[in-house]
Protein backbone atom coordinates (compact mmCIF):
# COMPACT_ATOMS: atom_id res chain seq x y z
CA UNK A 1 0.00 0.00 0.00
CA UNK A 2 2.64 2.52 0.96
CA UNK A 3 4.63 1.37 -2.65
CA UNK A 4 1.17 2.77 -4.50
CA UNK A 5 1.21 5.89 -2.26
CA UNK A 6 4.77 6.69 -2.71
CA UNK A 7 4.17 5.81 -6.56
CA UNK A 8 1.06 8.33 -6.63
CA UNK A 9 3.34 11.00 -5.43
CA UNK A 10 6.11 10.33 -7.76
CA UNK A 11 3.76 10.92 -10.60
CA UNK A 12 2.27 13.82 -9.50
CA UNK A 13 5.55 15.25 -8.82
CA UNK A 14 6.95 14.29 -12.67
CA UNK A 15 3.79 15.55 -14.49
CA UNK A 16 3.55 18.99 -12.15
CA UNK A 17 7.50 19.11 -13.73
CA UNK A 18 5.92 18.56 -16.83
CA UNK A 19 3.53 20.80 -16.61
CA UNK A 20 5.85 23.35 -15.77
CA UNK A 21 8.02 22.98 -18.52
CA UNK A 22 5.52 23.07 -20.91
CA UNK A 23 3.94 26.12 -19.60
CA UNK A 24 7.55 28.18 -20.03
CA UNK A 25 6.68 26.84 -23.53
CA UNK A 26 3.63 28.89 -23.79
CA UNK A 27 1.03 25.51 -22.96
CA UNK A 28 -2.36 25.57 -22.66
CA UNK A 29 -4.50 27.18 -19.94
CA UNK A 30 -5.27 24.30 -17.69
CA UNK A 31 -1.30 23.35 -17.87
CA UNK A 32 -0.49 26.86 -16.68
CA UNK A 33 -2.89 26.46 -13.88
CA UNK A 34 -0.87 23.00 -12.67
CA UNK A 35 2.69 25.04 -13.43
CA UNK A 36 1.29 27.20 -10.68
CA UNK A 37 -0.36 24.90 -8.37
CA UNK A 38 3.47 23.06 -8.55
CA UNK A 39 5.76 26.07 -8.26
CA UNK A 40 2.96 26.98 -5.22
CA UNK A 41 3.78 23.49 -3.56
CA UNK A 42 7.52 23.55 -4.24
CA UNK A 43 7.48 26.80 -2.46
CA UNK A 44 5.62 25.96 0.63
CA UNK A 45 7.86 22.69 1.13
CA UNK A 46 10.51 25.04 0.51
CA UNK A 47 9.65 27.60 3.25
CA UNK A 48 8.76 24.12 5.15
CA UNK A 49 12.09 23.10 5.16
CA UNK A 50 13.79 26.25 6.19
CA UNK A 51 11.76 26.85 9.02
CA UNK A 52 12.58 23.71 10.00
CA UNK A 53 16.31 24.11 9.57
CA UNK A 54 16.03 27.38 11.60
CA UNK A 55 14.12 25.82 14.57
CA UNK A 56 16.79 22.87 15.11
CA UNK A 57 19.55 25.16 15.33
CA UNK A 58 18.36 27.25 17.46
CA UNK A 59 17.69 24.72 19.69
CA UNK A 60 20.74 23.68 19.00
CA UNK A 61 22.52 26.66 20.19
CA UNK A 62 21.05 26.30 23.65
Amino acid sequence: MLVLVLSGVLVLAVGGCVCVVWAARGGPRWVRVVAAATRAAGELVSRAGRRNRTIRSSSSDE
